[in-house]
């Protein structure tokens, strides 16, 4: 996703939450129509589609006459790609009539993903996925909520004109799809108290009785979780773990994808052992926050899936946010500082970054 784009999102995503707010204070319904005015499609103009040129954004479209129209249809080369169904806002979306309608529509025509929104909420799903039609839900974002501006932009990006024409959407459905099977097949195993399992940590944990290890995993919370895989087009200038510097002279600017890493890659790697405790002295301020073993980081009690979205609301906390911004823009990297075990003192965790940079390409 382009850096123009990215920015036209993130800047209508700012305005969409102070709208949404308006609205809510107002505490009076706005209706099917307005919400789709008000806040569906500027939110898809700033997503590339050109909202006013019915070949790519149709409006009540059906594709015989006699079929029940979808708010809007979006077309690529003349085909149609996505289907969204809006709500009024604030609609509870988990009526299964209306999930089962779109999805179902979308199948016969023929149209891999649609969404069912309501202004604030977005869900999207695979209508060919060969699943329950709950299970066809690939993800769902509430643009309202705070703390989750990454995953929010990740999201939504993708079903910008740029990734659906590059059908990024499916390479992170296929993630999702496996993670979740993963998942499902593992909590079985843990739940169930597979023999298999029993027999496997009794030779990993000699002098144990099979009974001593049931009891064990009966006391233990044992949590399988993912993060959040995000196209690396849709991670360029906005809330992401940043990109490896000195590129060098004549560079695009971008980064092959060989050369980032995010805070899980160094969790994994050993590099970062959580929890970590994270400080910056800023503008005379001690900031705190605490990165998790998920990868999360902390920070005055809300959870962030990124280092910058964590430092520019600490930022903000002190200074404020910019005209038409939620928060400054912030390397997290180089703006966050823990202290290292062995000199004590206060290192930013671009050191670390980059260790783990030059054991890849090494």
């Amino acid at each position: 996703m382009g850096e123009e784009t990215l920015h036209r999102l993130a800047t209508t995503l700012a305005k969409l939450r102070q709208k949404i707010q308006q609205i809510r204070d107002r505490k009076e319904p706005i209706g099917e129509e307005n919400t789709k005015a008000a806040l569906v499609d500027p939110l898809l103009a700033a997503l590339g589609w050109n909202v006013e040129e019915i070949d790519e954004v149709c409006r009540e479209y059906r594709r015989k006459a006699r079929d029940n129209p979808v708010d809007y249809a979006l077309f690529l080369l003349r085909s149609p790609c996505l289907f969204v169904e809006a709500k009024p806002l604030d609609r509870n979306l988990d009526d299964r009539k209306w999930i089962t309608q779109t999805v179902n529509y979308a199948n016969v025509v023929g149209v891999e993903w649609c969404v069912l929104t309501n202004g604030d909420e977005y869900r999207l799903y695979n209508a060919h996925a060969p699943v329950d039609v709950e299970e066809k839900l690939f993800r769902s974002i509430r643009i309202s909520q705070s703390g989750q501006d990454q995953c929010i932009v990740d999201t939504l990006a993708l079903l910008s004109k740029e990734e659906m024409a590059e059908n990024s959407i499916n390479v992170h459905w296929k993630s999702h799809f496996v993670d979740r099977k993963v998942k499902a097949a593992v909590d079985d195993l843990f739940r169930n108290e597979d023999r298999g399992l029993l027999r496997l940590l009794g030779s990993k944990a000699t002098g144990l009785r099979p009974a001593d290890i049931r009891s064990s995993l009966q006391r233990a919370i044992i949590k399988v979780e993912f993060p959040l895989i995000s196209a690396p087009t849709a991670r360029r200038d906005v809330k992401q773990p940043e990109r490896a510097k000195g590129m060098g002279k004549g560079s695009s600017g971008r980064q092959p994808a060989k050369f980032e890493a995010t805070l899980v890659d160094l969790i994994r790697a050993g590099l970062v052992h959580p929890p970590v405790a994270l400080e910056r002295q800023y503008k005379g301020v001690r900031l705190q926050a605490t990165v998790e073993q998920d990868g999360m980081i902390v920070f005055d009690g809300k959870r962030y899936d990124s280092l910058s979205t964590a430092g520019g609301m600490a930022r903000k906390s002190v200074v404020g946010a910019p005209s038409g911004k939620p928060y400054p823009q912030t390397n997290g990297w180089t703006f966050w500082k823990y202290r290292d075990a062995g000199s004590g003192k206060l290192t930013d965790l671009d050191s670390l970054r980059h260790k783990y940079l030059r054991s890849r390409t090494s």
